[in-house]
């Protein structure tokens, strides 16, 4: 099994790069939120507002840890916040992590204050920096592959990722 995974804050590209990576190898895609709501069959804003963060986190953590802990090859796109929790971090040792690294302000300009962004709250461009400096450690703690993805095109993105042979996705 080898699982490719992509970490980053929210707006960096996760969903869509997952989507061209798993098209091009072959492999099926989790997207964490998307596995969530099918899961529960409730939205991430219905999930946050009942159960408040704690109980979101740890359904991402579920998503994630059961990925790449299965025997299929897969493209993971991981929650934000899945870096949190050690387990986690400690799980993604044993597999392929690229961390799709973008500027604050390129983030809030892709992302839109709508049901499935919680977090965000008045001012997207400064809860993203902050959340962004609190990661920053954890992101590099579990990359093997750090790509800058401002003013980069999914597909150039993508290439970047099959064109690097420390990753085992071949």
């Amino acid at each position: 099994m080898t699982a490719l995974v992509l970490v980053g804050m929210m707006g960096a590209g996760k969903s869509t790069i997952g989507r061209i990576l798993a098209d091009r190898l072959g492999w099926p895609l989790v997207d964490s939120d998307r596995a969530i709501e099918a899961k529960t069959g409730r939205t991430v804003r219905e999930l946050w507002e009942a159960g408040g963060e704690d109980a979101y986190r740890a359904l991402e953590s579920d998503v994630v840890l059961d990925a790449v802990r299965g025997d299929a090859d897969v493209v993971v796109a991981a929650p934000g916040g899945v870096v949190l929790d050690e387990q986690v971090r400690t799980a993604l040792e044993a597999v392929d992590v690229v961390w799709l690294r973008a500027d604050p302000a390129t983030l809030a300009g892709r992302v839109e204050q709508g049901d499935h962004r919680p977090l965000l709250g008045d001012d997207p461009q400064t809860v993203l920096s902050d959340i962004a400096t609190a990661r920053e450690g954890l992101y590099r703690q579990v990359a093997d592959l750090v790509i800058d993805v401002d003013g980069l095109s999914p597909e150039t993105v993508t290439a970047q990722i099959l064109d690097r042979p420390q990753l085992d996705h071949r």
